[in-house]
Parts: structure tokens; C-alpha cells; sequence
């Protein structure tokens, strides 16, 4: 029996309308993935003009009223650390106003309303806000601040972040530069990027988007994103462009579009930071994952009518439209991975070596990727080349996640609602210490996503025993990152759910 036979029957792989039907799907596949691929370059090109255009940061000249909104919903471990560093930002405290909006529903409630009343005894104009039901989650709660906010500006942190003292005298004076300066957003820095190697790899995709995309589109006139905290709105902005709105996800996408099309100004400032705290457990790093996913698939299916209608010049309404819909990739890199085992054998059969030899000019959009974030890690890291060597992790990790952000794609496309799921965090103060051992511990079973991403490990797993079978070396790096990448995303999946099950089940003995 061939390896052939024992994968497929023998006259399947040998038919050929199936053999069409494989390669012409796996070309559409590629062609998809090399089109949104190719953004790494066109993002390179773009920095590697803009990196010497000279950066200048205003000073504090005028101290306008300013709201810090704090959205809260159940936030035990780090309710109080967000508000004492707010309250410890160099601002006059009669120019600050602070609201705490907190939607919790556990003992977090005190433990908040303590640290405001402290720091009122202080003279603080700080409040903490409870609304009568958590209607349209946090872009409810937002929504529900501005109406009693008494600042022309409105600073944004989630709870899992700690401002930097600096972080008002730094965004507030670029809004008196331009007045249709709508938000100024900072760069996410990670309290925990190097907590496990699951932190240090999120912290290595994110520095691509805030290091150098983020960076680039706005330096090149694109259109960006709030990054729904670390930033700061004029809220007569928020107001122009419709106010926030809970009808999809990614509330920050959604208004940042509404108002750049309404043609208010972003500003984004790499070099001001805002640190911030990365999911420790894969699980919760799912539902982040999904919640993005799926948010910005609902805010193209609701934007691009109106982008496309609109004014802008046709380079905006392309590259927008490319930012916008760059999750729908998720669906096509599965299906790229399941045909990588058939073509094996298909290749065997001979009569394809023009096709193949025309595939291999796909393995750019990888270089692309590659020299995206080889100057991501570069510009802000002297210890470069080591964080460089997460690269393969990266990418495997984005394969092991796509079978959880199809699943986000398909259900923002189909319209299928769901509720804002918070990430839970629990203010990991070091590698020591352990998120088991808190609460918020995901209560996610093993569900059928896992289960998928179990089956296509295995199968994953003969594509690379196929490739080195038939000598097919140049398939075997492609394989196994598919392999690993299932294989990681599914055991750790299942390792924090019975980890999570564990102290929950320890708690009720207690």
C-alpha cells in the first residue's frame, strides 16, 4: 500500500477533476493570503520613507478640562491599581475629572468604591458611576459617562492598564495644534510581555501593529484606529460622529471610522506609551481574539457602504477597505492547510510542475511578514534579534488560532449576535506568580473549536510524514508550522481548562 492509498483512496488522488479542483482552490487560497500578505511590504516601504521625518512633541501650555473615563466590569485585581494611577498623573486636579464606570457585579464593587472615596477625601473630582443595567456593554457605559462629563477632551483606559504620569502633559497640548485633531492614541507597552512565552508572543504581534502600521498609516495620511484605550477624544468629536454605538464588537473601530470620515484628524504618538497587561491564559486570549475578530468584521459589513460612498480619495477607500476586511484571511489559511496534504500527492502524480514552480512566488507574502516585524522588534527593542527568533511562533500561532477567528468571521459576516465578553485580568506581578490561583479563571469547556483544532494537529501531522515520505522538503516548514500551531493553540486550550477546573473545584472544598 502507498502512503498515497493510506491517506486517500488511490483513484480519488488520481482523478482529475478532483486534482483541478484541489489545485484551483488552493490558487484562490494563496492568492487571497498573498494579496493581504503583501501589506507587510507595502507597510515597509512606507516606514522606511517616513522613519526620518522628525518628531516633534509640544508643550503643556494650557491645561484644559479633562474626563478620564475608567469602563470597569469585574476587575478584583487591578480596579485599584488603574485608579491610583490615574489619580498619581501630573494634572491639576481641578482640571481633571475622573468617572469610574463600573458595571461589576461582584465584590470588585468596593473594592473600587473604596479607592474613590479615598481619593475624594483627597480632593480628587473623581466619581464611580453605576449605571441600572449594562446596556450596550462598554460602549454603554462610555456612552452613559459623556452625558454628565464636564471635559472638552475624554482620556480612555481599560482596567488592565496603568498610565504613565506623563501620559495628559504628553496627548493634550498636539489637540491645540489642529483643531480637527479628533483622538490622539498612544502605543500599548506590556507589563507582562515576558510572564510566558504565550505574553511574549502576543506582546510580538502587537508591537507589529502599534510599532510600525499604526505609525505608518497615520504618517502616511491612512486612516487608523482608536485603540479603545491609551488615548484620549475631543468629545466634540465623539459627538460629530454619532456618539458610541454597541451595535458591533470593536466600538473603538467603529467610532475612530464615523469620525475620520466625518473628517476629523487622528494623531498617533509612537513614542508615548501606556502600559498594559496581556492575557496569561490561552482561553481568555480566545475570547480577545474572537471579540476582535468578529468586531471588525461587523464594522466593515456596516462601514464600507458609507466609505465607499463617500469623498475620500480612492487610495483611502483601498487601503481602508483592505484594513477593514483583513480578518477574513482566518478561513483561508485552514483551507490552505488542509489542501497542503493532497497536493503532496497530487505533485506526484506529475503534469503540475509549471503550477508548482508558479506557487513558490506565494513564499513573499512570508517575507513581507517577515520584514514587518524584523523593524517592529528593531525600532524599540535593543535585544532585537533575540525577540526576532519569536517570528515562526508568530506565525504559527496565527494558524493555530484561525479555526476560533473563523468561527469570529463567519458570525460577523452572517450577522449571528453575541455580547461583549470581557478578558479577564489579574494583575500578574511577576513569572512567579499565577493567574490559577485567582479568580476570573476562564469557565470555558473544551468545545467543539478545540476539538477541530485537535483534529487538524493530526492531520496536520501526516502532512508533514507525507512531505518527508515523498521528499517534498520545501512543503515540510509550511507543515509543521501548521502542526504546531494547531498543536499548541489545543493543548494549552485544554491545559488552562483543567487548570481553571481545578481551582474552581479546590474554591468549593474550601
Amino acid at each position: 500500500m502507498t502512503l498515497a492509498a493510506f491517506f486517500f483512496r488511490q483513484e480519488i488522488v488520481e482523478n482529475p477533476v478532483f486534482t483541478d479542483f484541489v489545485l484551483y482552490l488552493y490558487f484562490i487560497s494563496l492568492s487571497i493570503l498573498f494579496v493581504f500578505g503583501a501589506h507587510g511590504f507595502v507597510m515597509v516601504f512606507h516606514y522606511l520613507r517616513q522613519r526620518r521625518i522628525e518628531k516633534h512633541q509640544p508643550d503643556l501650555v494650557e491645561t484644559p478640562m479633562v474626563t478620564v473615563q475608567l469602563p470597569m466590569y469585574n476587575e478584583l485585581y487591578v480596579a485599584e491599581r488603574i485608579i491610583d494611577a490615574v489619580c498619581a498623573m501630573d494634572y491639576p486636579k481641578d482640571r481633571m475629572e475622573i468617572q469610574v464606570l463600573d458595571d461589576s457585579t461582584d465584590e470588585s464593587i468596593e473594592v473600587s468604591r473604596r479607592a474613590v472615596e479615598r481619593y475624594r477625601a483627597l480632593g480628587y473630582n473623581i466619581e464611580h458611576v453605576r449605571r441600572p443595567s449594562r446596556t450596550g456593554f462598554k460602549a454603554g457605559a462610555l456612552k452613559y459617562g459623556l452625558e454628565t462629563a464636564k471635559g472638552d477632551y475624554i482620556a480612555i483606559f481599560d482596567a488592565d492598564f496603568v498610565p504613565n504620569r506623563d501620559f495628559l502633559e504628553k496627548t493634550i497640548p498636539h489637540f491645540a495644534a489642529d483643531p480637527r485633531i479628533g483622538v490622539v492614541q498612544t502605543r500599548w507597552e506590556h507589563l507582562n510581555g515576558e510572564y510566558s512565552l504565550l505574553t511574549r508572543t502576543q506582546a510580538f504581534a502587537l508591537d507589529g501593529h502599534f510599532v510600525i502600521e499604526q505609525d505608518v498609516r497615520n504618517k502616511a495620511g491612512f486612516f487608523i484606529n482608536f485603540n479603545g484605550t491609551g488615548g484620549v477624544w475631543r468629545k466634540a468629536a465623539i459627538l460629530d460622529a454619532g456618539n458610541w454605538q454597541a451595535d458591533t464588537l470593536t466600538e473603538d473601530l467603529d467610532l475612530s471610522y464615523r469620525a475620520q470620515l466625518r473628517g476629523w484628524k487622528f494623531k498617533y504618538l509612537c513614542d508615548v506609551t501606556s502600559p498594559a497587561e496581556l492575557p496569561a491564559e490561552v482561553n481568555a486570549l480566545k475570547t480577545q481574539q474572537f471579540r476582535w475578530t468578529k468586531g471588525a468584521i461587523e464594522t466593515a459589513r456596516k462601514i464600507l457602504p458609507e466609505l465607499w460612498k463617500s469623498n475620500i480619495p480612492l487610495r483611502l477607500k483601498i487601503h481602508s477597505t483592505f484594513h477593514l476586511t483583513n480578518n477574513i484571511v482566518f478561513p483561508f489559511i485552514i483551507l490552505a492547510g488542509v489542501l497542503n496534504v493532497p497536493l503532496v500527492f497530487i505533485k506526484q502524480q506529475g503534469g503540475h510542475e509549471s503550477y508548482f514552480a508558479m506557487m513558490s512566488v506565494f513564499v513573499l507574502a512570508f517575507i513581507g511578514s517577515f520584514l514587518f516585524y524584523l523593524f517592529s522588534q528593531k525600532t524599540v527593542y535593543g535585544d532585537w534579534r533575540r525577540r526576532i527568533l519569536l517570528f515562526p511562533l508568530f506565525m504559527a500561532g496565527s494558524m493555530g488560532f484561525a479555526v476560533n477567528n473563523s468561527k469570529a468571521v463567519f458570525e460577523g459576516l452572517f450577522r449571528r449576535r453575541s455580547e461583549f465578553v470581557r478578558t479577564p485580568k489579574y494583575a500578574i506581578q511577576g513569572k512567579k506568580d499565577s493567574w490559577t490561583e485567582k479568580k476570573y479563571a476562564s469557565k470555558k469547556k473544551t468545545d467543539w473549536v478545540v476539538v477541530v483544532e485537535v483534529v487538524l494537529a493530526v492531520y496536520c501531522f501526516f502532512g508533514v510524514i507525507s512531505s518527508l515520505y515523498y521528499l517534498e522538503i520545501a512543503a515540510v516548514p509550511f507543515q509543521l508550522l501548521y502542526f504546531l500551531g494547531f498543536s499548541f493553540v489545543s493543548w494549552l486550550s485544554i491545559k488552562h481548562s483543567l487548570d481553571a477546573r481545578k481551582l474552581r473545584q479546590q474554591a468549593a472544598h474550601s
